[in-house]
């Protein structure tokens, strides 16, 4: 695994350990099993790319907005960081695919539901809110592709390799450490943080009711 030792005390690793259910649930979910055992049908692997580099850009997108925000310099760091990360992945998978944009694309309910959310947080929470909205994608899907049993001649092998590497803690540990000190602030990141992992439980279980 490539997510460091778990630190019971902070709150980088206490907001996953909230949320283990959900993370355990995503796992079983049929999308998962069948693209596990291989069977996952090719057309629905498809539209959940499509759906995903939807997110990709509108995140993208996001993140690009709240750059433009005042915020503390350690946040503002933050930031600039992901947006400069998100923006390289993001257009390189826009050429990997021959898209000059998602403008086309129409985001299924799951997803829809997901940048809203995204979109409440940057509206309405303190900048260090949306640092949570975003660690739940990043961590699940490392934990995702490390849990998933698959072999080489899988053919969503490639899915699970792509995805068992990252290092978010080296993001988010000490930004979430210094800026979510109170017992308040921690249940609110709480929320946030499992809505988001909810989120992408039922982004994944989409597509397990098109897997028929």
């Amino acid at each position: 695994m490539s997510a460091g030792p778990t630190r019971l005390n902070d709150v980088y690793d206490r907001l996953w350990i909230q949320s283990q259910d959900i993370a355990q649930q995503t796992l079983k979910v049929p999308f998962l099993q069948h693209m596990q055992s291989g069977d996952l049908q090719a057309d629905v692997y498809v539209r959940f790319m499509i759906q995903d580099i939807n997110y990709l850009v509108k995140v993208t997108e996001m993140l690009k907005k709240m750059c433009e925000r005042n915020m503390s310099q350690d946040i503002y760091s933050f930031m600039v960081d992901r947006y400069k990360s998100y923006k390289k992945y993001a257009d390189a998978t826009l050429a990997e695919f021959n898209l000059s944009g998602v403008s086309e694309i129409k985001p299924i309910p799951a997803m829809e539901k997901y940048l809203s959310n995204y979109k409440t947080v940057m509206n309405e929470e303190e900048p260090i809110f949306f640092a949570v909205a975003l660690l739940p994608c990043e961590r699940l899907w490392i934990w995702l592709a490390n849990h998933l049993q698959e072999s080489k001649s899988n053919a969503y092998f490639t899915w699970k390799t792509d995805n068992m590497q990252g290092h978010p803690e080296e993001h988010y540990r000490k930004l979430l450490d210094d800026h979510l000190k109170t017992t308040e602030q921690f249940q609110k990141a709480t929320k946030v943080f499992c809505q988001q992992m909810q989120n992408e439980h039922n982004f994944f279980g989409d597509f397990s009711q098109q897997n028929k």
